[in-house]
């Protein structure tokens, strides 16, 4: 009778440990949860404006920087928001103008978006390079003594 007792109580402890754990996962997701919307869709206010990802171009000339604050305007087709990025993390190598970014943060109601996050690709890494005219730069086989050439002392 003792021993069915403790495996009760035993259950009882797992299973309330297991309801602990799932029930902080799923709410750690909720909070982390952010969409991911166009300039576009979040000037049309067609976006909820709390926290939000933001995808676009950085617009060619805007990146401004003054002391620790980072100010540039990301545009999809003929829309722009201003962003103002005033965080800890190193920006990327490939943040610059035209390149493709996402902020996360909160667009404000005075029409500009606080980016607690950017992050940046180059379009032009993922595209095939064009063809260019051929460049010498390795040295030919008889330069190098390489097989059939006199100095590798092929026998002809």
């Amino acid at each position: 009778m003792e021993s069915n007792s403790r495996r009760w109580k035993f259950a009882i402890g797992i299973a309330v440990i297991l309801g602990v754990a799932l029930w902080e996962a799923f709410s750690g997701f909720n909070q982390s949860k952010t969409y991911y919307v166009t300039v576009s869709e979040l000037v049309g206010g067609n976006a909820a404006r709390q926290h939000v990802r933001v995808g676009g171009t950085v617009e060619e000339g805007s990146i401004t920087r003054r002391d620790a604050v980072l100010w540039f305007r990301l545009a999809q087709n003929n829309k722009s928001i201003p962003v103002e990025y005033v965080g800890t993390d190193t920006l990327p190598d490939t943040f610059k103008d035209g390149a493709q970014a996402i902020v996360e943060g909160s667009y404000t109601p005075a029409g500009a978006f606080k980016a607690e996050r950017i992050q940046a690709k180059c379009a032009s890494k993922y595209q095939v390079a064009p063809p260019g005219p051929k460049q010498k730069n390795m040295a030919s086989a008889s330069e190098w003594g390489g097989l059939g050439s006199p100095a590798a002392g092929s026998n002809k």
